[in-house]
């Protein structure tokens, strides 16, 4: 109190109307509130606990694409194709991981609406079905590694045999070309196994106008050339009974179009012929869906698959070539009912060996 009493008393001599100085002030509040002596506290400390995990986040975020950065450097610098291996597997397992949300995000679409396979969108199908070529194949590589120390086996195996044991998503450019190539090639050699089937047969058929364009059809595939949309459509009935129909071709004749779809031919004949129907159905199922999409909606990457599925090896045909033989296949495929997709099997090797000079 004195000494708040001198410093108004000297205000008041030197005539100053003003408020007490900085120092009175601080010590009055010193005396109200009972604070320590300092300046205030800026607000930026006290944060609430939400932001500070946030700032330790992308801290942490930012700390580890650092060091992920710093290791992709070294790796490339110093190792660099196994930096290259590293690479091919790290996005393949991504996209695996993208494929199977993506499959999950359409089954749980179906069960929630009650939609059916053939019901869905073409891009959809087209997904699940190619999820589930991949997941089956990957299901081979998860029995070998069960037993204790396999794995270490089965990364050696992957590095040697990366056709036969893993998908596409873990293949280099390259590595999709060749094997591509290699698998048409497999299939290719059981075309003249199926033309000379078909043959033999022509004599089992009663209808003389079928005789007829059968052995015209085939006369003109072993001559090079491109069977025209009528010539395959003429034969809907052959194909439909006796002795072409889906549940009267022979054991032989099933593993070699077992061949041709690449599919195993190791089993026995009444699994193959199950197995034929099944894929033939999801085919003709896909060729309705994309009739209604239409070919035009599709990606380069998108008609070049759709038409290797079918038989046609596209990796060395031009897009516009490939939207062609896309279009004739479906107009064929469009126009078979159920009881007639043994046509739309063998269609894989009727419109496919002689188109633009494939025959090879």
């Amino acid at each position: 109190m004195a000494l708040s009493r001198v410093c108004w008393a000297r205000a008041a001599v030197w005539g100053s109307a003003v408020t007490p100085g900085h120092f009175v002030t601080r010590r009055l509040q010193l005396g109200r509130s009972g604070l320590a002596w300092g300046g205030p506290r800026s607000s930026k400390l006290h944060l609430s606990p939400k932001a500070d995990v946030k700032n330790l986040i992308s801290y942490v975020v930012t700390k580890t694409k650092a060091i992920n950065g710093k290791y992709h450097r070294f790796l490339g610098r110093h190792f660099p194709r196994f930096y290259v291996l590293y690479t091919i597997f790290t996005k393949g397992f991504r996209m695996l991981w993208a494929d199977a949300k993506k499959a999950r995000r359409i089954k749980t679409n179906m069960w929630n609406h009650n939609i059916e396979f053939h019901q869905l969108p073409y891009r959809e199908m087209e997904h699940l079905r190619q999820f589930r070529q991949d997941v089956t194949k990957c299901l081979f590589l998860g029995i070998i590694s069960i037993p204790p120390f396999a794995n270490y086996l089965v990364f050696l195996l992957m590095y040697l045999f990366p056709r036969q044991l893993l998908i596409r998503h873990f293949w280099t450019p390259k590595q999709q070309t060749d094997f591509l190539d290699i698998y048409h090639a497999f299939r290719k050699q059981s075309h003249p196994e199926i033309i000379s089937y078909l043959e033999k047969v022509i004599p089992l058929i009663s209808d003389t106008g079928l005789r007829w364009h059968l052995t015209d059809l085939c006369t003109k595939i072993q001559h090079g050339f491109h069977p025209a949309i009528r010539d395959i459509l003429a034969l809907r009935e052959c194909f439909s009974n006796h002795p072409l129909g889906m549940n009267q071709l022979q054991a032989f004749h099933v593993k070699a179009l077992s061949r041709a779809m690449l599919l195993t031919p190791y089993l026995p004949p009444p699994l193959l012929r199950h197995r034929l129907k099944t894929h033939t159905t999801v085919i003709h199922q896909l060729d309705q869906a994309l009739a209604k999409l239409g070919i035009g909606q599709l990606t380069a990457e998108e008609v070049k698959s759709a038409c290797y599925l079918r038989g046609l090896n596209s990796t060395h045909i031009g897009e516009d070539r490939c939207r062609t033989w896309l279009g004739e296949w479906l107009q064929i495929s469009c126009s078979l009912k159920e009881a007639e997709l043994s046509l739309l099997l063998h269609n894989v090797v009727l419109l496919s060996t002689n188109y633009l000079g494939t025959r090879r």
